[in-house]
């Protein structure tokens, strides 16, 4: 998920649409947070480990 929100900053960047851009910085935050909840044991959606 954050790799796939860094490429739509990216992409949103380079082409100018900003949906893409906005989009990405969200995914790119969730998947940083779903992460760090994995690493410091908290359960996500009944798992220990997100990815």
């Amino acid at each position: 998920m954050i790799i796939l929100g860094v490429i739509l900053i990216i992409i949103g960047a380079l082409t100018g649409i900003s949906i893409l851009y906005t989009i990405g910085a969200i995914l790119a935050v969730v998947g940083l947070v779903l992460t760090i909840l994995g690493a410091v044991g908290r359960g996500v959606g009944g798992r220990k480990t997100y990815f």
